[in-house]
């Protein structure tokens, strides 16, 4: 006889008949329909995304089995959050919402594992408040849904609370890494002997790529990180824009820091250039800031050589076959399309 309540200690489980599992979420308080229940049991929360990717298929065909692994991993993890998007470099895929880079890690480690799904992400940024000229607030998720520069008013970050715990011969780089991010020095505390604790104020999209990565390559393995966000604060963030032969690409497009755009711009077209495999047609890679170029890459083009069979004679022979030639490299590039290597997406991720 199937018990009709459960004591402490009990453990029991209930059969539904939800056909969607995203119209209930973890810490929903169930009811019986006879004995409805007057108020939500309190205490949960819905666990809010912080950093955010675009999770794409290798294959585009592979899109809905993509869409299906997710929902069953959302089933026991109920923090991952995803949206359908759209890429002009990759075509259809999903917008993730994680609770931090590690939490990214495995979910990409999970797919891979679980359901045998090769996937292309993005680079990870955190969301914004947006505020336009009308006094009217926006959160962005992606560069892309930035509305219009002349809408804007002002642009506000998230920042965290950051605690570093390490022996104290590793202050000064320390310190050092945290201000180039941008962060501002709460309080020190020295713990016991030779510990010390630092507290920072530091933009959460300063530390989503690169900033752990380099906190244990300083501290040589000695330093602990914890943070939560702590408030949205005022800050002078422009759009970079990533062009191939005046095209967009806006996996690649990133929100950073006026002061670090246009450094930041020369390096991803740099390293762009060693990773794009050249073509028959000049391939000119930019960095904009609007409609402003702050930077520009050219991989040259393979050209055969037409006038090797030309010995001696007049030298309009050899001029009609370049002039020749260089009308078909112009036919090409209007009509060429560029192929960005998965590694290109991830190189942002690895600049030094």
């Amino acid at each position: 006889i199937p018990q009709q309540q459960l004591s402490t200690g009990e453990v029991g489980y209930i059969i539904s008949g939800i056909k969607d599992p995203t119209e209930v979420k973890v810490g929903d308080t169930i009811t019986h329909v006879a004995r409805p229940c007057e108020h939500a049991i309190d205490g949960f929360q819905e666990v809010k995304p912080m950093v955010f990717a675009g999770v794409y298929p290798i294959d585009p065909s592979e899109y809905e089995n993509l869409r299906t692994s997710l929902e069953k991993l959302q089933l026991n993890d109920a923090s991952l959050t995803f949206q359908p998007e759209s890429s002009v470099a990759l075509g259809f895929g999903f917008r993730c919402g994680f609770l931090g880079l590690l939490h990214m890690e495995i979910v990409q480690e999970r797919l891979d594992r679980e359901f045998n799904m090769d996937v292309i992400t993005t680079v990870p940024n955190v969301s914004y408040m947006v505020y336009d000229k009308q006094g009217h607030s926006k959160e962005v998720h992606n560069p892309s849904g930035l509305p219009d520069a002349t809408m804007i008013d002002h642009i506000e970050e998230p920042y965290i609370k950051a605690s570093i715990i390490t022996d104290t011969n590793y202050i000064g780089p320390i310190m050092k890494l945290c201000l180039d991010k941008r962060g501002e020095l709460i309080k020190q505390e020295y713990i016991s002997g030779n510990r010390v604790d630092l507290h920072f104020m530091i933009p959460l999209g300063e530390i989503v790529i690169d900033f752990y990565d380099k906190l244990k390559s300083i501290s040589k393995g000695y330093a602990s990180f914890d943070y939560h966000v702590d408030c949205y604060r005022l800050s002078k963030l422009a759009k970079l824009d990533i062009l191939l032969n005046g095209e967009p690409v806006d996996a690649l497009s990133t929100l950073t820091h006026q002061d670090n755009a246009v450094t930041f711009g020369r390096r991803i077209c740099e390293k762009l250039k060693e990773l794009i495999p050249r073509q028959q047609f000049d391939i000119a890679i930019q960095a904009a800031i609007g409609a402003k170029i702050v930077a520009r890459e050219t991989i040259k083009c393979v050209r055969k050589d037409v006038t090797a069979k030309c010995y001696g004679g007049d030298v309009s022979r050899k001029r009609k076959l370049l002039e020749k030639q260089k009308k078909g490299k112009k036919r090409m590039k209007q009509i060429g399309n560029v192929e960005v290597p998965q590694k290109a997406f991830l190189a942002v991720l690895k600049l030094d």
